[in-house]
């Protein structure tokens, strides 16, 4: 189940735009704009546990049948490397639930399909 997010915070994906103004209209049903701002988008929703955006804005050609957040993880950072044509690059800071830090960077790439971009898989890197 999705937290609640106050619409006057700071949106989770770090784009120092309130949540009102930022990821929560994408949220509600918004068509995203870019892949980044879907990348961000999707960032926000794993922050927040809504698995149900997650899986929405998956291309169904890879899209898996559940997916399971883990509770106890805390999504603390977001930085976006590069964002051009269908793709962002990107590292994504968590901490787990044991107190430990780990940080992973992916190349994401998304398919448009009509107005709305999905996501299509990611590359991470090293």
């Amino acid at each position: 189940m999705a937290l609640a997010y106050p619409p006057f915070k700071s949106c989770p994906c770090g784009s120092s735009r309130s949540y009102a103004h930022c990821c929560s209209p994408l949220h509600a049903g918004a068509p995203a704009p870019s892949p980044e701002a879907l990348m961000r988008s999707r960032y926000s929703a794993y922050a927040l546990g809504d698995a149900a955006y997650v899986l929405r804005t998956w291309h169904p050609d890879t899209r898996p049948d559940t997916l399971n957040l883990q509770g106890g993880t805390r999504y603390v950072g977001l930085r976006v490397h590069s964002a051009q044509g269908n793709e962002v690059d990107f590292t994504a800071q968590l901490k787990l639930e044991g107190g430990e830090r780990y940080s992973f960077r992916e190349r994401s790439l998304f398919r448009q399909d009509g107005e709305q971009w999905l996501y299509l898989r990611g590359v991470e890197e090293t």
